[in-house]
């Protein structure tokens, strides 16, 4: 029965699929497989930008992949969160390990602009961060968004610059918000591992920068009696990557 709705709907809201355009399908099996087809696994950028995480990504930025994140990010395609959001998950459980704790997945977006965020009327980022989130809690793994950084000003737009470029262009842009330093810091949040979540990695800039922020804000560089909170390793988590080095 499902199936023959399927079809029917198809009729009277035709639609295509966004990896390929294949027509009657919001995403066809071998778009899905692209992202969810394989194990995701850590990626290096190169040059490494000082301060990076260790990352993992569900799929190299291309093709099927590319298109489908392009659709629901710039078209506001909303119905792709859910396979993005299945594919952050695996990047999360291929980075958990890399963590000593043993308390909650706590998935922290990178945020955009607030023009960029009202321009495009949604939080790509945070949408599919919540989506993963669900998806770990039903495989039995604590999880939880936590929207705690926030931009404390403007940076130009990154499309075009390379790798040191863009890190000059991020230095000092994120800030952990004062709740969100105060939530860290204290009782069974302050032993969860954590998770930066993008959409895509490039240069790893952003994510550098966002872990920055996270550990200033966790009380790195402190003396170790006043270190009190983010006691687990920061890992980072992507649903796509560049394959190619952007100098």
């Amino acid at each position: 029965m499902r199936n023959v709705w399927h079809e029917l709907s198809g009729l009277l809201l035709p639609v295509a699929c966004a990896g390929c355009g294949r027509p009657r399908t919001e995403l066809c099996a071998v778009c899905r497989a692209a992202l969810l087809g394989v194990t995701a696994r850590r990626v290096r950028p190169s040059p490494r930008p000082p301060g990076l995480p260790a990352v993992y990504a569900a799929a190299p930025y291309e093709n099927a992949v590319r298109a489908v994140l392009l659709a629901h990010k710039e078209r506001g395609a909303l119905g792709l969160v859910r396979v993005l959001g299945r594919a952050l998950a695996g990047g999360v459980r291929a980075g958990r390990g890399q963590s000593d704790g043993a308390g909650p997945l706590l998935l922290v977006p990178v945020p955009s602009a607030r023009s960029v965020t009202a321009a495009r009327g949604h939080d790509p980022v945070r949408r599919i961060a919540v989506t993963a989130a669900r998806e770990l809690r039903r495989a039995g793994l604590p999880a939880q968004v936590l929207p705690v950084l926030r931009q404390r000003r403007a940076v130009a737009d990154q499309s075009g610059l390379g790798a040191r470029q863009r890190r000059a262009n991020l230095a000092g842009a994120l800030e952990l918000t004062a709740a969100g330093g105060r939530l860290l810091r204290r009782g069974r949040v302050s032993h969860g591992r954590v998770i930066l979540v993008d959409d895509l990695l490039t240069t790893g800039s952003t994510l550098a920068e966002a872990a920055r922020a996270v550990g200033e804000g966790c009380g790195a560089g402190r003396e170790p009696s006043a270190r009190v909170g983010c006691r687990a390793a920061v890992v980072a988590a992507s649903p796509s990557a560049f394959e190619t080095n952007r100098n």
